[in-house]
């Protein structure tokens, strides 16, 4: 089964075929023969950083809603992926980050969505829950609540991050998280 149903140029049924030239079954259109192409969506976040704690945010909005999270949230077209990251910090929390540096790349195949986080330090302690907040704080790693994380990939996040703090240097980090396992790639 496609991801839609009928085409968006002239609203005929949609078909799934494999296009001449093509390696695999897409969504194309049983009269006009436009090709309907979908790729995974990009998620771009941060961790901020205050001395020894972490900025969380706890989402107002689905999925998860109550559950805390780190600043993050879909690439826009026409933006960065630091810029998309900073603005997510600044929606969801009104956090200004400095500094920032690359730091995880998540596939999540499963749900076409990739996730790059970046890490860096907040410029100051001037922030607020967001619009689709419902609060904001800074935590230490051991008041971090593991049972209320929102996402999988926030979890490991989190984890790599302390991870590394704890040794003392960040690595950059690139895994394929599926709902039952994890797989870290060496470089």
């Amino acid at each position: 089964m496609g991801l839609i149903n009928f085409c968006t140029q002239c609203g005929s049924e949609i078909k799934q075929e494999i296009p001449q030239g093509d390696d695999r079954e897409r969504d194309v259109c049983s009269k006009c023969g436009f090709i309907h192409y979908f790729n995974p969506r990009l998620v771009v976040g941060t961790i901020p950083i205050w001395e020894d704690r972490i900025l969380l945010v706890r989402r107002a909005i689905e999925p998860c809603y109550g559950k805390w999270t780190l600043p993050a949230g879909y690439l826009e077209n026409g933006e960065s992926v630091l810029d998309g990251a900073l603005r997510e910090t600044r929606e969801e929390a009104h956090a200004r980050i400095e500094n920032l540096k690359s730091f995880a790349l998540f596939n999540m195949t499963q749900i076409n969505q990739i996730y790059y986080m970046f890490y860096g330090q907040l410029s100051d302690t001037d922030f607020k829950a967001g619009s689709e907040s419902l609060e904001v704080k800074l935590v230490r790693e051991k008041d971090i609540p593991w049972d209320d994380i929102a996402f999988k990939v926030i979890r490991i996040t989190l984890e790599r991050f302390f991870e590394d703090r704890s040794k003392g240097s960040f690595d950059y980090h690139m895994e394929d998280i599926f709902f039952e396992r994890s797989i870290k790639y060496r470089s």
